[in-house]
């Protein structure tokens, strides 16, 4: 059977987190040791102690996830050694999975998700922009609303997760009309989400533009395990095509359904949600049934998947 790692991005993240893991495994407080000392401030007390707000400011959450996502991976190949037949990240966790693959080392992920959120936090004044979540509705349905509600501002479809669930980012009074735009259109769900930047639209490009220029100072490798990327929705190997899909990344739709109908072809019969939190269990759920869905986030679940997946002699 083959199996998928995939890597939780922004919205995973929660005051606690992977608090019992860290209790329980040593390679867990190290890696947050590492993390800290790279960023100059102590992130483990942050994940632990809070304050919430501070946790979910963009240019803290980032690295925050990335660093609890690969102190389980870790984690994983010290317990286990078994490596995935494929690696993907939701958004932010693209770069987790790139960690995972091979293509880049740790800190060097750790540097350009600090940077990024840095970047994306100041790309758009706090307050004009805006996410929300649409439920109900087909994929070319929410486009259209889009298309309806822009009057000159930007509004688009960013993140298609799974069948009837979409979310939608730009400017914040482009986003309110299209909420009531998916509304005419009988969404059961049109929700604005607690995020302080409008991830994945035209909004973006400026800064991943920014983004890219410290790229340079990275050493991208060729992916070990392969990744399904977010913009292609395709298997990538190559680090050159792996670069070009991280700058596009910040400013495209995340297909994250595409890239699970793609895993399912490719004879995926599990999948290990690798991070904090169980929302892309429930996605998997949702777009691939017939996939077993494992989490990491607790030592019951390590084991739970450990024991399931563990090579037999």
């Amino acid at each position: 059977m083959k199996t998928a790692f995939i890597f939780p991005g922004q919205g995973a993240q929660s005051v606690g987190m992977l608090a019992e893991a860290r209790e329980n495994f040593p390679i867990v407080r190290q890696t947050f040791d590492e993390a800290s000392e790279l960023l100059g401030y102590n992130l483990e007390s942050i994940c632990q102690n809070g304050p919430e707000e501070e946790l979910n400011r963009t240019a803290v959450t980032q690295p925050a996830i990335l660093t609890a996502s690969i102190a389980l991976w870790r984690l994983w190949m010290q317990e286990n050694g078994t490596k995935p037949d494929f690696v993907a990240g939701h958004s932010l966790g693209e770069y987790s999975a790139l960690v995972a693959g091979e293509s880049m080392l740790f800190l060097d992920a750790l540097k350009l998700v600090s940077l990024r959120g840095e970047l994306m936090q100041a790309a758009v004044p706090q307050g004009e922009g805006k996410m929300a979540a649409i439920l109900g509705l087909e994929d070319d349905q929410v486009v259209a609303a889009c298309a309806e509600a822009t009057e000159g501002d930007v509004v688009e479809a960013v993140n298609f997760n799974a069948p009837g669930q979409v979310v939608i980012a730009g400017n914040a009074k482009a986003v309110d009309r299209a909420i009531e735009a998916c509304k005419s259109r009988g969404a059961k769900r049109a929700m604005p989400l607690a995020v302080s930047v409008p991830s994945h639209c035209a909004l973006m490009r400026e800064a991943a533009e920014q983004l890219a220029e410290e790229f340079s100072t990275v050493g991208f490798n060729d992916a070990v395990i392969p990744v399904v990327q977010n913009v292609p929705a395709a298997i990538v190997t190559s680090r050159t095509d792996i670069m070009q899909n991280l700058v596009r990344q910040l400013y495209s739709p995340v297909k994250w359904s595409a890239s699970f109908a793609l895993l399912e072809k490719e004879g995926v019969g599990a999948a290990v949600e690798c991070g904090p939190g169980k929302v892309l269990g429930g996605l998997a759920k949702r777009n691939a049934p017939a996939i077993k869905c494992y989490s990491l986030e607790t030592p019951d679940g390590f084991n739970a998947a450990l024991s399931a997946l563990s090579k037999k002699d």
